[in-house]
């Protein structure tokens, strides 16, 4: 089971929020390539970035932190505003190892589509993000009509391989994953699952092992002590 730490990027900051709600937004490092160094030497070597800048406006304001975090050993994928062919090429540019499709993905699946047919499945990812089992785009602004389920399998039947799923609800509260809609996830499509949002301590990351579900992206844990992330990574096998 892969463990991904993450750091969420916010003007140049690394950033907590709480279920998605940009009021909340909280500073928690000094050094967005600090804290990656510190979970390269705790064992991890996967990294989850997240621009909240380019998921919430479009505009991806980080790029040199990027780029500065793709060259420290550390497999980086990154999402926020990844809208189109372009984005890819820039993002790929930086030394990104795969990319993150959010809310182009619910409007444009062609897009999704091209983007497989160009770089591989293994390259592309795309996220599910739900409040009360209905996608949010827009840096979770937005709610659609679209049940997660329906979307997981629409993008499974497109070729995609690796889904992210986050419960808004459960994101940046400590609470615990959202254990029932992972395993619905887990049962129903045959993609490799990435949870996200809720992980509130070591135990947590032993329950979604035991599961099945392929990794999982550690944040507010982390950062508040709560998770021994060397643990985690030692408990979850080789990365």
């Amino acid at each position: 089971m892969l463990i991904i730490p993450a750091i969420d990027l916010k003007d140049g900051q690394v950033v907590r929020l709480k279920k998605g709600d940009f009021n909340t937004v909280q500073q928690v490092a000094d050094d967005p390539a600090a804290t990656a160094k510190a979970f390269y030497q705790a064992g991890a070597r996967y990294l989850h970035v997240v621009d909240l800048d380019g998921a919430k406006d479009g505009l991806r304001k980080n790029g040199d932190i990027v780029k500065t975090l793709t060259q420290l050993g550390l497999k980086t994928e990154l999402g926020g505003g990844i809208r189109s062919m372009k984005d890819l090429e820039e993002v790929f540019a930086l030394g990104v190892w795969r990319a993150i499709i959010g809310s182009a993905a619910v409007s444009d699946p062609d897009f999704v589509k091209a983007a497989l047919e160009t770089y591989g499945p293994e390259r592309i990812v795309v996220g599910v993000d739900a409040k009360d089992g209905l996608v949010r785009v827009a840096g979770w602004v937005e709610e659609s009509t679209v049940n997660y389920l329906d979307f997981a399998k629409e993008m499974e039947e497109l070729g995609v391989q690796n889904l992210i799923f986050t419960d808004i609800d459960t994101d940046g509260m400590l609470s615990g994953p959202s254990f029932a809609r992972l395993q619905f996830l887990r049962d129903q499509t045959s993609c490799s699952i990435i949870a996200a949002g809720g992980v509130s301590c070591n135990a947590d990351i032993q329950a979604l092992k035991r599961m099945g579900i392929e990794a999982v992206i550690v944040g507010k844990s982390w950062y508040t002590g709560a998770l021994d992330l060397a643990q985690a990574i030692e408990e979850g096998g080789p990365q």
